[in-house]
């Protein structure tokens, strides 16, 4: 059984997994209908680059929680003459 962290990098896991959802609902909507134009107006919803962007980050985070990876662990090392 892995354990989920509760945090990555001082994000909640339970922010970055409502982040994460939200965005995916915002991609199906930017999907359905990105922009549209009415005679020589024309509306453009969301930047759906900056949205898969978002997904990417916080799909990590939400990944890493779940994983149970802490990141890089650092140690302290003395090198010792002998």
């Amino acid at each position: 059984m892995t354990k989920i962290l509760k945090s990555y990098k001082g994000i909640p896991y339970e922010v970055a997994k409502q982040k994460l959802e939200t965005l995916l609902d915002a991609l199906d909507v930017v999907l359905t209908g990105q922009s549209y134009t009415i005679g020589s107006r024309t509306l453009t919803r969301a930047n759906l680059n900056a949205i898969q962007e978002a997904i990417e980050y916080w799909s990590d985070i939400v990944s890493k929680c779940e994983s149970g990876c802490g990141g890089v662990k650092v140690q302290r090392a003395i090198p010792q003459d002998f």
